[in-house]
């Protein structure tokens, strides 16, 4: 490990001094590649350096604590106690940090919730589900754009599809893929019962030309009349479309917008999407990651929250952790899960890596 932190702290000081030079500084694409890098490398080499300090300094301090008076010695004591303290967390932190990351963590996602199992309710709880969707974006100063949507009669959403953009989107709403399981008594239950509904979420990390180059001559478009609300165009224009992949057979409709060239665009992106989170997957499947992470598998069934509300509780059932704080988390302070399910998941990568090199 030591080898490899120095290997970092070298290509860190060099990307530093490759900043400075004014062919780098004026190259946009090289300049933004080295400064993606550089941050990158920032916080293990600061770790690095702490690490390196604190082992300097624990000579001096076991020669005072040795040499010094009974005073001297005693605070040299409690400053040896820190400093190993000290060390052997930042030994763990960049145990973690050196764990292979997940390549598609700085990519935006799209996010899929359809009501599933409870009607009506199953659609008001997937609306609901948007809505903390919503304001947790805000909170991280992230992004929303609907790419399609089917309302509800009784409000909320049959299925909604929308593309949250920022920074490091995916590497915290991939934990969410999976059923979601609400118990509450529904707004049309007039005996008080409390009912139990589900809402499923999909979690599709957004591909790019790099990651998947879509072959048109693949691709079938469709147009259609749109259905629903939106005014004069519905049901008069050809504004909604269908584009099929026609190897899979797979194929989106989106009829969010009144411009067909708009749905056409919202449409492919959906498609590209999907395919490249089939390919995902696939490769996970195939290397057995699931082993030791717990990012959802895209599989509906997974059942791994449930919201109750008469106890105000919210319980992740793949950690089994229980927060009486469902009304902040359904508020949008969905951290005071996710950090958890982070921790968690970076605890059984570590403990599955050193396993293997055991």
């Amino acid at each position: 490990m030591l080898d490899r932190l120095k290997l970092m702290e070298a290509r860190y000081n060099e990307i530093n001094d490759l900043l400075t030079k004014p062919e780098i500084v004026s190259d946009v694409k090289k300049l933004t590649e080295l400064s993606k890098e550089q941050r990158s490398l920032e916080k293990i080499v600061t770790l690095f350096h702490e690490m390196q300090t604190l082992e300097n300094s624990l000579e001096d301090l076991k020669e005072m604590k040795r040499m010094g008076d009974r005073e001297i010695a005693e605070m040299a004591e409690a400053e040896l106690i820190d400093a190993e303290k000290r060390i052997e967390e930042i030994n763990k932190e960049i145990k973690i940090l050196l764990l292979p990351k997940d390549p598609n963590d700085d990519k935006n996602v799209v996010v899929e919730i359809r009501g599933a199992v409870g009607g009506d309710e199953a659609n008001i709880f997937a609306g609901d589900l948007f809505r903390m969707y919503s304001k947790y974006a805000e909170s991280k100063g992230w992004k929303i754009e609907v790419l399609d949507s089917m309302p509800s009669e009784m409000g909320g959403y049959s299925s909604i599809e929308f593309m949250v953009s920022g920074e490091s989107v995916y590497s915290l709403l991939k934990y969410e893929s999976g059923a979601h399981r609400v118990q509450r008594v529904p707004l049309t239950e007039s005996k008080g019962r409390i009912h139990t509904s589900v809402a499923t979420v999909l979690v599709m990390p957004e591909a790019t030309e790099i990651d998947f180059k879509l072959d048109m001559n693949d691709i079938r478009v469709d147009t259609f009349c749109s259905s629903g609300p939106g005014g004069q165009g519905v049901n008069t224009t050809y504004s909604a479309v269908r584009v099929t992949h026609i190897p899979t057979g797979m194929f989106v409709a989106c009829q969010t917008y009144r411009s067909q060239h708009e749905n056409k665009r919202a449409a492919l992106q959906l498609l590209t999407t999907r395919l490249y989170d089939q390919l995902v997957r696939e490769k996970e499947e195939a290397e057995g990651a699931e082993r030791h992470s717990l990012v959802g598998k895209g599989d509906r069934s997974e059942k791994i929250r449930t919201y109750n509300y008469p106890d105000n509780r919210v319980t992740d059932h793949r950690i089994g952790l229980t927060l009486n704080r469902l009304d902040a988390i359904i508020d949008g302070k969905l951290d005071l899960v996710i950090e958890q399910l982070v921790n968690e998941d970076q605890k059984r990568k570590l403990s599955f890596d050193e396993g293997i090199r055991l």
